[in-house]
């Protein structure tokens, strides 16, 4: 069976794409893909330890570049695909975007932005959950097991 090039999965395998990218730099691996009329307009990974900068992670990276390419702050007609649950700093850039849809694929059950605020997207945002869970999870497990070996 072939995926729709259209689908939520489809596009979560992008963003996994990126956070292997991220792996590949000995960052945390997550990624992210800004989806506007199934096209990708952005793409980005976590890049604190290169950067030297709390602030980027894969989401403010992708939002920036998204918002460069639109040429708006706000991008009501996107959707955001990321391989973890936005934290709370990147569900306030999420907001003050206006994202009108937000896909995350594993959750954050220690930093992610439902377990202190679960309105803090904008109102009318869509969010889901869960989406290839199980391989964005992996990435992750993955990438800290080898850390603690090393």
């Amino acid at each position: 069976m072939t995926e729709d090039i259209f689908s939520d999965a489809h596009f979560m395998r992008e963003a996994i794409r990126e956070a292997r990218k991220a792996a590949d730099v000995d960052e945390i691996p997550i990624g992210c893909v800004i989806v506007q009329n199934s096209r990708i307009v952005a793409r980005a990974h976590n890049l604190t330890e290169t950067l030297n900068d709390a602030t980027a992670h894969a989401e403010m990276q992708a939002i920036t570049a998204a918002s460069n390419h639109v040429g708006s702050k706000y991008l009501p007609d996107c959707i955001l695909y990321v391989t973890l649950e936005p934290c709370l700093m990147c569900a306030g850039a999420i907001r003050w975007s206006q994202i009108g849809r937000v896909v995350f694929g594993c959750y954050d059950k220690k930093y992610g932005f439902a377990r202190f605020a679960t309105e803090i997207a904008h109102p009318k945002a869509d969010i889901s959950g869960g989406v290839l869970q199980d391989e964005c999870s992996a990435l992750l497990t993955e990438f800290f097991k080898a850390k603690r070996i090393n």
